[in-house]
């Protein structure tokens, strides 16, 4: 909201001080240039000025209409005024600089103003020097630098300069603000990304301790009582399902391309471990599917590789209306799980001592 009020003021203060310099050069400066009409050599000279004065303040007009800045027109724009304080000055009757005769003392330096107003302060300060600059050496070259001249000429420079100086320094202190406006702001929204980041893995660490909760701790503290004998089969065969689901847990929070084969890796993973050969098998393409869906699909995968004796083989293939993960393992016969995502099927067949069980995704559009 500040940003907003800083840039108003901001465009509120450009339109002002054309305003201002409008009024100045087609009112003031062009009252003076008709009632002086007869003494200057020559007149076109000093029409010829006040137009290029009028075109500038004619382009900032077009500039603002379209919300745009001078950007690289900057530099043209400023030569233009100085050359018209120049050409001006060289019609200029003698002993007339910073008159009334002048007009252009008091209203190119208005112009420049306006086209380097949202420029740093300096550049506004370096303008009025060289306009300055123009009147003082017209008036030590071609004028009688008196010390009548000098003072006239210093009584006026303190409103030829001192007037749009002021305009400059609010200016830049508008734009002071801005940046520091625009710097808190992206401080504030980099503190509100923070703490919503704090906030979402503080609430993922809630879920996944929630999920733990379920059997993994039951679990450890049955080992850690003695209820659990840790030489049971199905004893051990729970530890190696918890375990193959805490490593699907983790994995879970793994930035990769897809996230269903590096699961179902971490899962194998745990089947290594305790000296199953598994072999991973992946073919075509498929979308990523949701959390919910990915543990319905690894979780027969997961069972199966838990009970598996010496050798497994798992195979993904898929495309963009059906994904299949299937395993085939020597082990005892096992119960497949109970699906909870909608769309997810699982199959088991058992013979001998061979298993295969299969989970079906079928993505909805």
């Amino acid at each position: 909201m500040a940003d907003i009020f800083e840039a108003a003021l901001r465009h509120g203060l450009r339109i002002a001080t054309l305003l201002a310099a409008s009024v100045i050069v087609f009112g003031l400066g062009m009252a003076n240039l008709l009632r002086h009409l007869d003494r200057y050599e020559p007149a076109l000279a000093q029409f010829g000025a006040m137009a290029a004065l009028g075109a500038v303040l004619a382009g900032e007009v077009a500039l603002l209409v379209r919300g745009r800045s001078w950007h690289r027109l900057r530099q043209p724009a400023i030569t233009v005024v100085l050359g018209a304080s120049a050409l001006s000055y060289a019609a200029l009757p003698d002993r007339r600089t910073s008159t009334e005769i002048d007009w252009v003392f008091g209203a190119a330096n208005w112009v420049g103003v306006v086209v380097l107003l949202d420029r740093p302060l300096r550049a506004c300060v370096a303008f009025l020097l060289a306009h300055e600059l123009t009147a003082l050496l017209h008036l030590l070259v071609f004028d009688q630098a008196t010390q009548r001249a000098l003072a006239r000429f210093a009584t006026g420079s303190v409103s030829v300069v001192g007037f749009p100086l002021c305009v400059a320094v609010m200016a830049a202190i508008l734009h002071r603000l801005g940046a520091m406006a625009a710097a808190a702001h992206l401080e504030i929204e980099r503190l509100r990304a923070s703490e919503a980041g704090t906030a979402e893995a503080h609430r993922r660490r809630l879920q996944r301790y929630g999920e733990l909760s379920v059997a993994t701790i039951p679990l450890l503290e049955g080992l850690a009582d003695g209820s659990l004998d840790p030489e049971d089969p199905q004893v051990q065969r729970r530890c190696a399902i918890e375990a193959s689901r805490m490593r699907r847990l983790f994995a879970e929070a793994d930035s990769v391309a897809d996230p269903l084969l590096h699961e179902l890796r971490h899962c194998a993973d745990v089947a290594d471990r305790k000296g199953v050969a598994v072999e991973l098998d992946a073919r075509g393409q498929w979308p990523v599917p949701p959390v919910s869906v990915r543990r319905d699909l690894t979780e027969a995968v997961l069972t199966v590789l838990a009970t598996a004796a010496s050798r497994a083989r798992v195979t993904v293939v898929g495309d963009v209306d059906l994904v299949s993960v299937s395993v085939v393992a020597d082990c005892d016969e096992v119960t497949a799980p109970n699906p909870v995502s909608t769309g997810v099927r699982v199959e088991a067949l058992h013979h001998d001592d061979m298993v295969w069980m299969e989970a079906r995704w079928q993505p909805t559009n």
